[in-house]
């Protein structure tokens, strides 16, 4: 026993030693996180896609780059982070996208009943993308309660959960989910089902974050902020006095306050009157705020083949000082003899000088079946997931997008970083 207690003492003394050194090491030398996320790591993903690629000239340039390193890009925008797996605008979601090289990563902004800014993408989808029907003193405080389908009516399950229904504190205390929701469920547990079969649920729970959080937390990652500001579902001014200006500022004042630098910071919106507004009263960052283009929902007539439709014309947006402009991606494509090709759209927005970005890419689940809402434009030529990567080469050389949201950023960084793209920070008006 001595024999054997003196070994322990000596391993304990050799490892008590060996800590002390790294330790000291790691002060001399600190790896900060932004040094880890450096090489972006890319999986086999956008490899799959390339092998489900026909023979071809696309084919043989993106094959050569298999295998080849990978950096981070800002041509590669995590949306939301990472959902095609992890749950959207949590913790483990930004690190995803981080991981897999977007150089900007976006964080839906909402208010809560104090008036703190957190991370969701809608304002009222608490009930799908949490926990929150789980938690009876926090369901209490939903907007709607949850509601058992009704097989016999044929009424769906329904709840209606608010960011705004909840303090900062009380947010802070829920746990992410995959954005999903069971209609025919009966109670709260059940209804936290119904994720779609090619997601997973795999990597959740996850974190829930503030606004404030997630700017910490992706400038420790070395990587840009592209927070949009959520049209309010509340009637504003929130609570008499909380006017959508001063909710368009607090966005932007959280940055200033972190000293993060406007030039990092892409800050969106669908409302028009968000980005003019900052033009108006933070040009540093207005002049790189990005338009949310949803007139084909909004405006009755618009047709993104169309280019007289357009109300404003894209020269008049340029003309008020918008420099970016972001439509969902079938709004830049048609279909033309078996491939794809810039839209009048398109076209017109780089007639008038506007940098343009586009969403969502890894959003529509299998292609095979034309791909849905995103390619609706394109629904006849496209037939496998491989062809989105037809449809990136389309939005990068014929269109000269300078950024693209992803589900699954490691898609777009691995295009972006086998072509050489410039990403949104660097790219020049037009290109």
């Amino acid at each position: 026993m001595p024999m054997i207690r003196r070994a322990i003492l000596l391993f304990a003394a050799i490892a008590a030693d060996s800590g002390a050194a790294l330790a000291e090491t790691a002060a001399k030398s600190p790896v900060t996180a932004a040094a880890a996320m450096a090489e972006a790591s890319v999986g086999v993903r956008p490899l799959a896609l390339v092998d489900g690629l026909e023979d071809g000239p696309l084919k043989d340039r993106l094959s050569a780059c298999i295998g080849k390193p990978t950096k981070p890009t800002e041509w590669s925008i995590g949306h939301r982070g990472a959902p095609l797996q992890f749950p959207e605008h949590s913790r483990q979601s930004y690190l995803a996208a981080a991981r897999q090289g977007a150089g900007i990563i976006e964080c839906d902004v909402a208010f809560t009943s104090d008036r703190e800014l957190v991370c969701r993408h809608s304002q009222c989808d608490l009930h799908t993308t949490t926990d929150i029907l789980t938690r009876p003193d926090l369901a209490a405080k939903c907007s709607q309660p949850f509601a058992p389908a009704d097989p016999a009516s044929g009424r769906a399950a329904s709840a209606k959960c608010c960011t705004s229904d909840l303090t900062l504190a009380e947010f802070m205390t829920l746990k992410a989910k995959m954005d999903s929701s069971d209609k025919t469920a009966t109670t709260p547990e059940a209804y936290q089902g119904g994720n779609p079969t090619w997601r997973t649920t795999l990597y959740a729970p996850g974190e829930v974050m503030s606004h404030k959080g997630y700017i910490a937390l992706i400038k420790s990652l070395g990587r840009k902020f592209t927070p949009e500001l959520k049209t309010p579902e509340v009637a504003m001014p929130f609570g008499g006095d909380y006017s959508q200006e001063a909710y368009a500022s607090q966005m932007i004042e959280d940055y200033k306050a972190a000293g993060i630098p406007a030039s990092d910071v892409f800050a969106q919106s669908f409302r028009l009157d968000d980005v003019k507004f900052w033009i108006a009263h933070y040009p540093d960052f207005g002049s790189q705020a990005v338009y949310l283009d949803d007139r084909d929902e909004t405006l009755p007539g618009f047709d993104p083949m169309q280019p007289e439709s357009f109300e404003p014309t894209m020269a008049e947006l340029a003309d008020a000082g918008v420099k970016i402009i972001a439509p969902p991606l079938w709004m830049l494509v048609t279909g033309k003899d078996g491939a794809i090709v810039p839209s009048p759209y398109a076209k017109a927005a780089k007639k008038a000088g506007l940098k343009i970005i586009t969403w969502s890419l890894e959003r529509s689940g299998p292609l095979s079946g034309g791909g849905g809402w995103y390619y609706q434009s394109i629904a006849d030529v496209v037939h496998s997931d491989a062809d989105m990567l037809r449809l990136l080469d389309t939005l990068a050389n014929d269109i000269g997008v300078v950024g693209v949201f992803s589900d699954w950023p490691a898609t777009t960084t691995f295009f972006a970083n086998c072509l050489g793209l410039d990403g949104l920070g660097t790219a020049s008006a037009g290109n």
